[in-house]
């Protein structure tokens, strides 16, 4: 296992046991194995009695209906309020039957979600804890430009990329959230908004990897594009993956218009296996002939996004391999300075730093913007909030072992 891979479950170890002696640690990190299990999981958990009603498939929905002597037609209102309206429960369904609304709230839940928490930054970015129907959380988001309103939904209950400077995967994977449990997000988001506000686009970079949960977040999608849905555009709608080529590939055959963006994060394979684990098993020169495919197969430019962290990926020299590594190629960096993490204890590198890691790959020829930062009073990072729900108080590396909080810490040639 890696010097900083072997940090970040240390660090969680602490976080859960901060009482354990330091004199233990060695003999409990040498069993944790670094394999990375990317198979889906299983769904798991208590059922509950009643089912949410966008679980239901547009026929299952117009059978339940037959079967209660309710006319066809009524399956598009319902679906229509469900997905276009912003109603939060079935007797705001003005224009069906009394009896009808009774029947539904009956029968049926009407969301897959509790709300189990809800944040608002200074930014007026707004963030969503959301408790499932049995009991795992997951986050969403809600992001504030001018002229856009962008959403950031979740696939996945945890992830099981173990990529270091992220808190979704602290805790493990759990499950694949259904195709319901993913659409859905955006319109409990939707519903939040003001009336004059739409959503204009949806990046599915939330927890989880998204191409792991294939099947549901496709089926997901086409209820988003769908004119007799929610009708967003389909080039509106970007999927993030840490690089898994033959579902790269999959995508590319599927012929859907959506937009590809790599999470890469280093330039060289040995790097990249220390930031992101799973990569021991797949290597960037595979990624990025599957990224080339999927270019070749739709015309879209592919995004690469890049966290930088303090000392560990954001030198000259990465800048330089980065750009002999995608310089000749459509493609476009998305550089992301790091969002503070309480549990972890790597940083986002300065404002000069950033600076000349983009102007480097300007002078490649390789075209790179840096990621506005949104909600940084929110727990925004990717699965923070959830983290912090489901764990003690958060970790500082003042209350860690020296030993261990100095793993982060790069030792420069003059230190040694």
């Amino acid at each position: 296992m890696s010097v900083i891979s072997q940090l970040c479950r240390l660090v969680l170890i602490l976080h859960v046991n901060p009482a354990i002696p330091p004199s233990e640690l060695v003999s409990i990190t040498t069993h944790i194995s670094p394999a990375v299990d990317v198979s889906p999981p299983a769904f798991s958990g208590h059922v509950p009695d009643r089912r949410a009603i966008l679980e239901l498939t547009p026929q299952e929905l117009t059978d339940w209906l037959a079967s209660i002597g309710q006319p066809r037609f009524r399956a598009k209102q319902i679906r229509k309020w469900l997905i276009k309206g912003r109603i939060s429960h079935f007797d705001q369904m003005t224009n069906l039957p009394v009896e009808l609304r009774r029947q539904l709230s009956e029968e049926f839940r009407f969301s897959s979600f509790e709300c189990s928490d809800h944040l608002t930054g200074s930014d007026q970015t707004e963030k969503l804890l959301l408790k499932l129907q049995d009991g795992e959380l997951v986050e969403c988001v809600l992001m504030r430009d001018p002229g856009r309103r962008t959403v950031c939904i979740s696939t996945q209950v945890g992830c099981a990329m173990g990529c270091i400077f992220c808190a979704s995967g602290l805790l493990g994977v759990k499950r694949n959230l259904t195709p319901a449990e993913i659409f859905e997000q955006v319109l409990v988001l939707h519903r939040l908004m003001r009336a004059d506000e739409q959503i204009t686009n949806v990046v599915v970079m939330g927890i989880g990897e998204p191409l792991a949960n294939y099947r549901a977040l496709m089926e997901a999608l086409d209820v988003l594009t769908s004119e007799e849905d929610f009708g967003l555009g389909a080039r509106r709608i970007t999927v993030s993956t840490v690089g898994l080529p033959e579902k790269i590939r999959e995508f590319a055959r599927s012929g859907r218009q959506f937009n590809l963006a790599v999470s890469l994060h280093a330039p060289n394979d040995e790097l990249r296996t220390e930031i992101v684990p799973v990569n021991r098993s797949i290597g960037i020169q595979d990624i990025l002939a599957a990224a080339d495919d999927f270019f070749d197969a739709t015309g879209r430019r592919i995004s690469y996004e890049y966290v930088l962290m303090s000392g560990i990926n954001d030198q000259p020299e990465h800048a330089e391999q980065l750009a002999a590594l995608l310089r000749g190629r459509n493609a476009h960096v998305n550089l992301i300075p790091m969002n503070g993490v309480s549990e972890l204890v790597m940083t986002a590198p300065g404002e000069p730093a950033t600076q000349q890691f983009c102007q480097i790959l300007e002078q490649w020829g390789v075209p790179v913007t840096v990621r506005k930062r949104k909600g940084a009073d929110i727990d925004a990072a990717c699965g923070q909030l959830r983290l912090n729900r489901q764990t003690a108080s958060p970790v500082h590396t003042e209350n860690l072992p020296q030993q261990v909080a100095l793993l982060a810490v790069p030792v420069k040639e003059s230190d040694t």
